[in-house]
Parts: structure tokens; sequence; C-alpha cells
């Protein structure tokens, strides 16, 4: 599984200050992240790694939180050959735990600490919900679609000049119909761990779309 490097740009990117200092420092503390020893026990970071993730977090994100737009600006500035907001929607998402439009230290360092460190099954979980855009419980293969897609104009025509117009649904087709082991329209998360475990082209195709992460 590739490294997700990008994250850590995230530190530089954050929600903008326009609020005054007083209200910028009562929102800093009102978003203080969980004691470090308690993230330590959720994370694999050791507890000196988590100070200095959240010191970077703490002073280039006043508020504690980064919004939807900073986290697609992050994406737009890596990948200019092509369009990285859709896929960036997605993933934001995925990174937001708690679904309220913003996410705090403990989602990004918990988040980090899966794609960083995590085991394979850890990480294929966290894939799992990455695609589970309605947070169901269930892949249809149009949430997948959406997300390939999404990964395929974010890497734009440069990347893959040969590409043609119906790849993407393919590449889905090709996907689901391992995935869906009995049939019926969608991929729990039993039935995505297993394919994606034994099959060795999903886990490297899963490899390449890590690095866009």
């Amino acid at each position: 599984m590739g490294e997700p490097g990008h994250m850590f740009h995230l530190l530089g990117l954050c929600l903008p200050p326009d609020s005054s200092d007083s209200e910028l420092e009562l929102s800093a503390v009102r978003h203080q992240p969980e004691r470090l020893d308690q993230l330590q026990a959720q994370t694999k970071f050791t507890k000196k790694e988590l100070q200095s993730l959240y010191r970077g977090f703490k002073n280039e994100c006043p508020t504690g939180l980064v919004d939807e737009d900073t986290f697609k600006l992050i994406y737009s500035q890596f990948f200019p050959q092509g369009d990285a907001t859709t896929y960036a929607h997605f993933l934001f998402n995925a990174f937001d735990a708690d679904g309220n439009g913003a996410i705090h230290f403990e989602d990004f360092v918990v988040g980090l600490s899966i794609l960083l460190r995590g085991t394979v099954h850890e990480k294929l979980k966290w894939a799992f919900n990455l695609y589970d855009i309605n947070k169901d419980g269930y892949i249809t293969k149009e949430e997948m679609l959406a997300i390939i897609k999404s990964i395929y104009d974010m890497m734009g025509r440069h990347t893959y000049p040969i590409l043609r117009e119906d790849a993407p649904l393919e590449h889905v087709e090709r996907f689901f119909r391992k995935m869906d082991r009995n049939q019926d329209g969608v991929v729990t998360i039993d039935e995505f761990l297993e394919t994606c475990q034994k099959d060795k082209d999903i886990m490297s195709s899963m490899q390449l779309f890590e690095n866009v992460i």
C-alpha cells in the first residue's frame, strides 16, 4: 500500500481566520483534541509524533479545523493537470468521521495513522468507507463508478492520454463482477475485504489509487 504524502500538506492549508483574535482563541480551545495519551492509544503514532503533528496543525490551523474548500484547494495544487474537485469531496467525507463538515485534528490523525501504518485489513476498511459514499454499509456500482471517474478526472488526460471515455466504467464492471459475490447488486464490507485480499489485480490497482491520497 502506498503512503499518502499529500495529507501532511493539510497542515499548511486550513480554515482562514475570519474572526477576531478572542473568538479564534475560544474556537481553538473549543476544538482542543483529546489528551495525547488517548490519541496514542487510538493510533500507531508515538506521543512525540503526535505532539509534533499537533504543533504543526495548531500553528497552521488556529481554529483547529479544515473545511472542504481548503481540502479541494490542496488537491487542485497537487493535480493541476486534471480536475481534483470531485475526488477531494469524496476524500474529505471519508476523513470527516462525524460528518460535521470539518476535519478536526482527531479525524486527521486517526485517518492518517490508518493510511500510513495500518494493516492491510484496516486500510481496506478505510477504502470501503471512501467508496461507500452514502454511508449505508454497501457499495453500489454507481458509487464505485463515481469514485473511479473522479480519480481519472483528477489524474487528467496528460497522465492517461490513451484512455477511452468508457475506461472508468469498464474498470468498475470488472471489479464489481468479482466483488459482488452473491450477485445482489451491492458489495458488502465482507465481500470487499475478501475479494481485495484474494485478488492480486484488485490489490495492485488499489495500491495505485492509494498513491493519490
